[in-house]
This record gives structure tokens, sequence and C-alpha cells, in this order.
């Protein structure tokens, strides 16, 4: 595989705020990606199911579009960017409203092929 290529997936809309994709982002970022997938199913947050179903779709691409091993492949970057807010209001005490926001997130994960040691 030549240095340009990357394979990437994306997930958009995701209902979760970016500040929670994000923490399980960080976990990841780096990682190879079949150790990647197992530290994501044993990881006790919500945000770790989307994002192990995007690694897996990212790999599988991988797989039947470039003819890589997923031995070889490691998560070069992953983001979670800001998706859009919707906002609207749910009614209090004493005639007030309580604001509620509901956060979207935007999802990239780019894996790459380890380079071997003797290149």
């Amino acid at each position: 595989m030549t240095e340009g290529n990357e394979i990437r997936a994306s997930v958009r809309y995701l209902p979760m705020s970016p500040q929670k994709v994000g923490l399980v982002a960080d976990l990841v970022r780096g990682m190879d990606a079949v150790i990647a997938l197992e530290v994501l199913q044993f990881t006790p947050k919500a945000a770790a199911k989307p994002v192990q179903k995007l690694l897996r779709s990212a790999i599988a691409n991988a797989e039947e579009n470039f003819g890589l091993s997923r031995d070889e492949l490691y998560i070069h970057q992953i983001t979670a960017d800001k998706g859009p807010t919707r906002r609207w209001r749910r009614f209090g005490a004493r005639g007030r409203f309580k604001p509620i926001k509901r956060r979207y997130t935007h999802v990239t994960i780019v894996l790459r092929e380890r380079q071997a040691e003797g290149r």
C-alpha cells in the first residue's frame, strides 16, 4: 500500500455528545485495529458500541476493497466532531421553562497499514 492511501469510515448524526465519544476515541487512537476491537468490547461506556461498529466497518472496507490483512492495520486518526444540536424546552415550575439540548456527533476513523520494519 502506498503512503497516500488510507481507509476511511464515518458515521454522521450519532445521537451522543462529542465529549462522550471523544473520551472513547482517545482511548483507542494509535492502537492496532484488532486490539482496539477487544478494548472497545470491554469498555463500559455507551459510546464504545457505536465506535466499535464503525471500526468493524472500516476493517471490512480495508479487507474487501483494498485486500489488506486486518492484522496489519492501525488507527491512524479518529475524530469526534460536533454535529448539529437540537434544542427545545420543557416547562417547569412557576411558569419557567427548562432548555434541553440534544447533541449529535460525526465520527470518522482513518486506518492505515503498518509498514514492515525492513522497508
